[in-house]
């Protein structure tokens, strides 16, 4: 499969979300009673449902938002690949998912377009899907996968393609970008922050920095797994 891969047909992309509310108390309280109910089996006796939604809230669709999209493709010049990364981010998920629906509608609408994400299959795109709907709006021809066979699901999966067939694996992008040599910053926030940094310090541009971060790496990761070089530091574009 990624012998015959274009590359510059696949978007990469990566997303960063936060609880739609800062506190389990700012919730609607009929959002609180549902929000108990999903969680008493993952909670057990551990948590409260206040502590759990700090820890959780942020990656389940239906108490969380969208608060970047970051994307990027790869594109050859002079015989050297490179990469071109634009973001779509800010306070208002509607208008950040509309962005991002034009994106896909306008360019990467064809049966031989995919998209790529870190871990994308089981996150990312089913995220930015339920997040769509919610919103009132209609999937892009690449998000809209109901009915299709899994060989016809336009998506990849970097994650999952490591995982070779073992379904218990887990390893996270930072531990392959070590593996792999790929350079990433050093003194950024990481996911467990992201929540704080915009609830607490209303620092977008912070996150979409990490986010963009990520998007790169898993384009780079992409390129190792083929056999490829690295994309070089001067051959990225943001846009």
């Amino acid at each position: 499969m990624l012998e015959n891969l274009k590359l510059e047909k696949v978007l990469f992309l990566d997303i960063e979300t936060v609880p739609c509310e800062s506190n389990f108390e700012d919730l609607d309280p009929t959002f609180q009673k549902l929000w108990e109910e999903k969680t008493q089996w993952q909670r057990k006796d551990e948590f409260t449902p206040t502590e759990f939604y700090k820890l959780k809230a942020g990656v389940m669709a239906e108490f969380a938002k969208i608060i970047c999209i970051s994307v990027g493709y790869l594109f050859s010049e002079n015989k050297e690949d490179h990469f071109r990364i634009k973001s779509f981010y800010g306070k208002e998920e509607k208008q950040i998912l509309l962005d991002f629906n034009s994106l896909l509608n306008s360019q990467f609408q064809t049966d031989s377009h995919l998209l790529c994400a870190h871990n994308g299959k089981e996150f990312d795109f089913p995220f930015i899907a339920r997040r769509i709907l919610i919103n009132g709006l209609k999937l892009p021809k690449l998000l809209d996968i109901s009915g299709k066979k899994p060989w016809e699901v336009n998506h990849l999966d970097t994650m999952e393609l490591w995982r070779f067939g073992d379904y218990k694996n887990y390893t996270s992008i930072k531990l392959l970008a070590a593996l792999f040599g790929i350079p990433t910053p050093k003194d950024d926030i990481d996911g467990s922050q992201v929540a704080r940094v915009y609830w607490e310090e209303n620092d977008l541009e912070r996150i979409k920095k990490y986010c963009q971060k990520d998007t790169l790496t898993v384009a780079q990761l992409l390129l190792k797994y083929k056999g490829k070089k690295l994309i070089k530091e001067e051959n990225i574009e943001f846009v």
